[in-house]
C-alpha cells in the first residue's frame, strides 16, 4: 500500500500561484506520479505528471507553460508550481500514484491521495 497526502491548497487571485506538495509513504513498486483534478459537475481530468526518475513528464494542454511539475526523491514528494492561475483552474486536485507509468488516464494509478482544493477567484 501506499498512502498519498496532498497539501498547498488554497484560494488566490487569478495570475496568481500556488505550489502543490504530495507526499508518499513510500515509492516502492510505484513508478510514478500524476495530478488530477475535479471541478464541480466535471469529470476528473488530467493534469501532469512525472517518474520518480525524473526522466518523463507530461502535461495536460490547458496547463502546458504554467505548471511545473518536479519531485524530490529523498522526500518521496512530487510538487507541482502552478503560475498564471485562472479561475477555470478552480478544482480539487488529487495526486496518485501508478506501477505503470507517467501516463494520462486515471485508471493507471492505483493509489490516490485525499484532495486539496484549489480556488481561484476572478
Amino acid at each position: 500500500q501506499v498512502q498519498l497526502v496532498e497539501s498547498g491548497g488554497g484560494l488566490v487571485q487569478a495570475g496568481g500561484s500556488l505550489r502543490l506538495s504530495c507526499a508518499a509513504s513510500r515509492r516502492t513498486f510505484t513508478i510514478a506520479v500524476g495530478w488530477f483534478r475535479q471541478a464541480p459537475g466535471k469529470e476528473r481530468e488530467f493534469v501532469s505528471a512525472i517518474t520518480w526518475s525524473g526522466g518523463s513528464t507530461s502535461y495536460a494542454d490547458s496547463v502546458k507553460g504554467r505548471f511545473t511539475i518536479s519531485r524530490d526523491n529523498a522526500k518521496n514528494t512530487v510538487y507541482l508550481q502552478m503560475n498564471s492561475l485562472k479561475p477555470e483552474d478552480t478544482a480539487v486536485y488529487y495526486c496518485a500514484a501508478s506501477t505503470r507509468g507517467a501516463l494520462r488516464g486515471a485508471r493507471e494509478y492505483a493509489y490516490w491521495g485525499q484532495g486539496t482544493q484549489v480556488t481561484v477567484s476572478s
